[in-house]
């Protein structure tokens, strides 16, 4: 019911916000607010415009960098994304969205080791991001480093445990280190808390309990 309702205020916000924008030109909480609420409404392209004039107001803001790597990412412009993220390591106080960002960017690409490396720097910058600490988990999998995913995912769960993907990821590194009765445990946390947990991994999982 809120995602539906949020749906419908959606021309209202955007009608209010566009209103701001020409009030005040020249402020760039105005045009990073539209370019949130485009982006909430699948108009990309609008959001790519306010986020670069953002940065037009303000050529160091770090979160219209990551906000446009994060349009250019959603768009399947990994190029683009990549080049957003790393002006944000520039000028972001604190990197590790970043650095997350590019570790996303480069899973996609298939290239697990620079994903291992930014996730890692993300987690070295911020402790606390278990979102770099899940993927961290996931790069390590798809990497073959079982037992560094596994103490990945852990870090992820102890941080986080609300999170159904890091139940899921503990799920995959026990499997994978043959810890199956841990694995089927978090799996049944990840089902728990909504994960979409794949049937033949539970199959699999089941086999070998």
């Amino acid at each position: 019911m809120a995602d539906k309702q949020l749906k419908e205020d959606l021309p209202k916000v955007i009608a209010e916000m566009e209103q701001k924008c020409t009030e005040h030109p020249d402020s760039i909480m105005a045009h990073h607010h539209l370019a949130l609420v485009y982006r909430k409404a699948g108009r990309h392209n609008d959001a790519i415009r306010e986020l670069k004039r953002c940065l037009e107001i303000d050529e160091q803001s770090a979160e219209a960098f990551i906000n446009l790597g994060a349009v250019y990412f959603e768009l399947g412009k990994l190029d683009e994304a990549l080049q957003a993220n790393k002006m944000a390591l520039r000028y972001a106080p604190n990197p590790a969205q970043a650095h997350t960002n590019i570790g996303l960017i480069m899973q996609q690409r298939g290239e697990q080791d620079k994903a291992i490396d930014a996730y890692t720097k993300a987690t070295q910058h911020d402790p606390k991001l278990a979102f770099a600490w899940v993927n961290l988990a996931s790069a390590q999998i798809m990497a073959g480093n079982f037992n560094e995913a596994l103490a990945a995912a852990k870090k992820a769960v102890d941080l986080d445990p609300n999170f159904p993907m890091s139940h899921n990821n503990l799920a995959v590194a026990y499997y994978y280190t043959k810890d199956f009765q841990a694995a089927k445990n978090s799996i049944a946390e990840a089902a728990r808390r909504g994960y979409p947990v794949d049937p033949n991994f539970i199959k699999v999982v089941n086999e070998e309990a």
